[in-house]
């Protein structure tokens, strides 16, 4: 069985040379996804570090089960995946038909909503991710327990503490 660390490393060369919306590396956001998760074991901390693989690398779900990553943390990247001819909104309500993919979505949108990552986009861009992130929030919260989505915010981005008392 592959450890936390092995999944780490892969993806760190998986994501090699990728920077995100902001132009930091992009490892620093699966990072940050996977700290938010690790209340939950390391299968959520194995898929938040993972979360993005299949769709922002030439990595498939095949080659993951190939490296020895567990077949629930496959799913889960699997689930969290963007899928070809899928709306935004559809994928969420795909997402929180599983509740450990919920976690892993709810961990990386709180991260891209961190307002110091915010604060690099320029304004328009700024706003339009806002809303799309607040309205995946008004689907993904309820379909979790209110501690654990305050769990991860508490790590990932506590900024949304508030918004998660006026919701939840």
């Amino acid at each position: 069985m592959i450890s936390v660390r092995e999944v780490e490393i892969l993806a760190v060369g998986a994501h090699a040379g990728q920077v995100d919306k902001i132009g930091a590396p992009y490892i620093e956001h699966v990072r940050a996804v996977a700290a938010g998760l690790s209340p939950f074991g390391e299968a959520l901390v194995m898929a938040g570090l993972l979360h993005d693989l299949l769709e922002d690398t030439d990595w498939t779900a095949e080659r993951l089960h190939q490296a020895g990553v567990p077949d629930r943390v496959v799913e889960i990247v699997v689930a969290v995946t963007n899928q070809a001819g899928m709306t935004y909104d559809e994928k969420i309500r795909r997402i929180t038909a599983d509740p450990q993919a919920t976690l892993v979505k709810i961990a990386d949108n709180a991260h891209n909503s961190h307002p110091d990552r915010a604060a690099q986009l320029p304004a328009d861009k700024r706003h339009r991710l806002a809303a799309k992130y607040r309205s995946a929030r008004a689907e993904l919260w309820p379909a979790a327990k209110r501690n654990d989505v305050e769990a991860i915010i508490r790590i990932v981005n506590p900024s949304l503490l508030g918004e998660l008392d006026a919701c939840l």
